[in-house]
């Protein structure tokens, strides 16, 4: 596929585009990143350097990549964090631009808001805008559990719970929706699951629980998951491709004991996903 991914990017590291790019390269597609920052490092480390981009620039990039007539051959549009409504209209309009150009292309958004225990961490009305303005436009959507409680207007503690708010999102818009970091009250002690649902049905992968949070991992997920889905037409399969790849990356992590993702040295568990975890049906 060619991917229009329009995210931030890290010198040291990987978040954003700096985690999307490469392993969207090993599986053999083609990636033109658009940048929205590009600092030193990410922002948990609580300091960094490097400057943030105006919408308006990143929409001159966009335009340049359109003057070489290519826009229109993209397969799919790719964001995750938007601090800014206005950097938000810049990514509609090219997602727009492109599904006029090519019926086919889709539009893969990460809302990025928050995570259980750490509560909403982007700018007040982004969550709101998210909801409202993004994520009705989008195709695939990627939440983890706490953001889609809050897309839903929920609280959810069980499995079921977690499909029925699901489809309350999907009613607005997004067809395909990959859940992330799934705790419920019937999950096995010491396990998450991660659940993928389309209009073809409902499926879950349950993993063991590492212990280790890293910036970057939310990222790598929507890219494979992006990937997968649309080079092998199946929720099921996409799924269990894409918790295996990033499942190790989190052990290579752990085991490196290094606060950035280990994308390098897991990177053929990225080109060839191992066969590690089997996705069940719900529905």
């Amino acid at each position: 596929m060619k991917i229009l991914s329009i995210q931030s990017s890290v010198a040291y590291g990987h978040v954003g585009n700096s985690a999307a790019v490469f392993p969207l390269q090993r599986l053999g597609h083609e990636v033109w990143p658009v940048l929205t920052v590009h600092f030193s490092n990410h922002t948990g480390y609580g300091a960094w350097r490097g400057p943030l981009l105006a919408p308006a620039d990143v929409a001159e990039v966009i335009e340049g990549i359109a003057d070489r007539g290519v826009l229109g051959t993209a397969d799919a549009v790719l964001s995750g964090y938007q601090g800014d409504p206005a950097m938000g209209a810049v990514i509609l309009a090219a997602a727009d631009r492109v599904r006029a150009a090519n019926p086919d292309a889709v539009y893969c958004c990460d809302p990025v808001m928050g995570d259980t225990g750490r509560g909403m961490f982007v700018r007040p009305g982004i969550p709101e805008y998210l909801r409202d303005v993004v994520v009705p436009r989008a195709d695939i959507i990627t939440p983890n559990h706490f953001e889609l409680d809050f897309l839903a207007g929920r609280t959810t503690t069980s499995l079921a719970a977690v499909l029925d708010a699901v489809d309350v999102v999907r009613a607005t818009g997004p067809r395909d929706v990959l859940v992330t970091s799934v705790l419920h009250d019937d999950a096995p002690a010491g396990s998450l699951e991660v659940v993928a649902v389309s209009d073809a049905g409902a499926w879950a992968v349950t993993t063991p629980l590492l212990p280790i949070n890293p910036n970057g991992g939310g990222d790598v997920t929507a890219a494979l998951y992006l990937a997968h889905l649309r080079t092998t037409g199946s929720p099921a399969t996409a799924l269990e491709r894409t918790v295996a790849s990033v499942f190790t990356v989190l052990e290579r992590t752990l085991a490196a004991g290094t606060r950035e993702i280990q994308l390098v040295a897991a990177q053929d568990a990225i080109a060839d996903p191992p066969a590690r975890f089997a996705a069940r049906r719900l529905r």
